[in-house]
């Protein structure tokens, strides 16, 4: 739903990757990685993004951020469409849009210093006037982030991943963005060292009124962090409403059965736990009808035959979007 307090809509989102074959390399193929995708995000609040790995939600955070190119549909930054701008009007444009990578010891040069690898996105925009004015902005990034001023001297080696994944959110901090992509920032780390992170990131996004696209493939990782959630399946949204809605009532099998998987108390033992059968198909050749349909104990002819349209099942007040035809019927 789109309000005046609206950061990011996203409309009719695709990305296909052409597959090439044959003697003369000619298209053979797409990969449907995302496909006709549509939701907002609300100025300092979290969308949670989770699915099974080879959704698309890498892909769609990717391709919001233009480090991938859409192949059709329209990204409205504050009215803006990031799909049409030029390569120096979305250079301008990243200071308000970062990311935070899932894996930080990848996602830094090992060859740098950690004032080389903060100093980079003050330099590349100009924003400081001399040594000492960009020191004290990576002095402060730093402490920020809880690590210590002397960490500027060191190398991203020398320190654990949740430090380096630390100074990671450091440099997507750097130029005060107003929204950052978070493509599952907590997975590669110890689960002891995840809700620091996220924890980490809460305070930030309060206490600047940042916006996150919170990616992740586990229910239980952003259940706290997010104000509402978009479960992604075979390139499509499927179910978005609010995080307090969806562990309460989810209404599509799909989340259904993602929830009943976390390994937590808070949830309803009580009822049987839904598993998942089968495999994710291939996004190359989708199955017809509902995406969902080879695997959902549920699933009926008209599910093999017709595409399900996302339609609110909740209220204006509090939105419920489904695709599933037989969403009242299975609400849980």
């Amino acid at each position: 739903m789109t309000t005046s307090n609206t950061l990011l809509e996203v409309k009719n989102l695709q990305k296909y990757f052409p597959i090439q074959g044959g003697l003369w390399g000619r298209e053979v193929g797409k990969v449907h990685a995302v496909d006709t995708v549509s939701f907002t995000v609300q100025r300092g609040k979290t969308l949670g993004l989770v699915g099974e790995s080879g959704c698309g939600k890498s892909t769609l955070g990717r391709t919001l951020l233009r480090l991938t190119d859409p192949t059709e549909g329209e990204i409205l930054y504050e009215g803006k469409d990031i799909a049409k701008l030029s390569p120096q009007e979305l250079r301008a444009l990243r200071k308000d849009i970062q990311i935070i990578f899932q894996d930080p010891f990848a996602s830094l040069n090992p060859r740098m210093s950690i004032r080389e690898i903060l100093s980079e996105p003050f330099e590349i925009h100009g924003l400081y006037k001399n040594p000492q004015e960009r020191d004290a902005k990576i002095i402060e990034l730093l402490q920020e982030v809880g690590l210590n001023p002397e960490a500027a001297n060191r190398y991203p080696h020398e320190f654990s991943g949740g430090q380096r994944q630390r100074i990671g959110i450091a440099r997507a901090l750097a130029l005060k963005p107003k929204l950052i992509v978070a493509d599952e920032p907590v997975s590669a780390l110890d689960v002891s060292i995840q809700s620091q992170i996220l924890n980490l990131m809460m305070d930030l996004r309060d206490k600047y009124g940042l916006s996150y696209i919170f990616i992740a493939h586990d229910l239980a990782v952003i259940e706290h962090i997010s104000d509402e959630i978009a479960v992604m399946y075979l390139g499509k949204i499927i179910e978005h409403t609010s995080a307090q809605n969806l562990y309460e009532k989810p209404r599509h099998p799909y989340t259904q059965a993602l929830i009943s998987s976390i390994p937590e108390p808070t949830i309803d033992r009580t009822k049987a736990r839904k598993t998942l059968q089968g495999d994710v198909p291939s996004p190359i050749n989708p199955p017809p009808g509902c995406r969902f349909n080879t695997r959902c104990p549920y699933a009926k002819d008209k599910c093999r035959q017709v595409e399900p349209q996302v339609e609110n099942k909740g209220s204006n007040e509090s939105p419920h979007w489904v695709a599933c035809h037989f969403a009242d019927e299975l609400s849980g």
